[in-house]
């Protein structure tokens, strides 16, 4: 259902954004939660979101933060819905920028080929895709401002890492404007969304 499909890409927005939080503290992000959303960045065409994740047990991490961030103020993360926002915001720059958008899909698709073989979360393929989004995406809106510890903060894979993760993010908003997504949802759905959330986790 569109809902669900929604859904699913709200869960991957966030579970990019906490990698981002997660590598922007302590300095390194959970493996196969980073690599579910990196190489969603090289999948062009799925049948449906679902497909574009490999599986709902995969974004399991995003599920989980959705529903928490949709059940009010003791479980919500403010730091992630500020930065998921601002991804959000982002998306709409992004939209409307046709020769950026096909920039980034050439330049992933030949990043895609590579991480083929060296895997998704491997430094080479984080710190191009890192690139690829301070050069292309980063200037067409707002900075998405990271704040965390600045020992981290202050080293170029890490800041490479967090842009990468960034950018899977918006990859997730892309997805998620197409499959009818708003910001009404967010008023009008918020207890269908959490349900949603809920059954893909496999809690019911």
């Amino acid at each position: 259902s569109p809902m669900r499909d929604r859904v699913i890409a709200l869960a991957a927005l966030l579970q990019a954004v906490e990698q981002v939080q997660l590598m922007a503290n302590q300095g390194q992000a959970q493996t196969d939660p980073l690599a579910t959303c990196i190489n969603s960045l090289f999948i062009f065409d799925a049948a449906d979101s679902e497909q574009i994740y490999g599986n709902r047990h995969q974004i399991k991490p995003g599920l989980k933060r959705l529903y928490n961030q949709l059940q009010g103020e003791s479980s919500r993360d403010n730091v992630i819905t500020r930065i998921a926002l601002n991804v959000l915001h982002l998306e709409r720059q992004f939209a409307k920028n046709l020769s950026v958008m096909s920039t980034v899909h050439e330049q992933l698709a030949e990043i895609g080929l590579e991480s083929k073989q060296l895997g998704a979360t491997h430094p080479d393929i984080l710190s191009k895709i890192g690139t690829l989004y301070a050069e292309k995406v980063s200037p067409l809106g707002a900075k998405i401002m990271v704040q965390g510890n600045p020992v981290y903060l202050a080293q170029q894979q890490v800041v490479s890492e967090v842009r990468a993760a960034l950018l899977a993010a918006l990859r997730a908003a892309v997805l998620w404007r197409q499959v009818g997504g708003s910001y009404w949802d967010f008023f009008l759905s918020r207890a269908k969304m959490a349900q949603i959330a809920r059954e893909l986790q496999g809690l019911h």
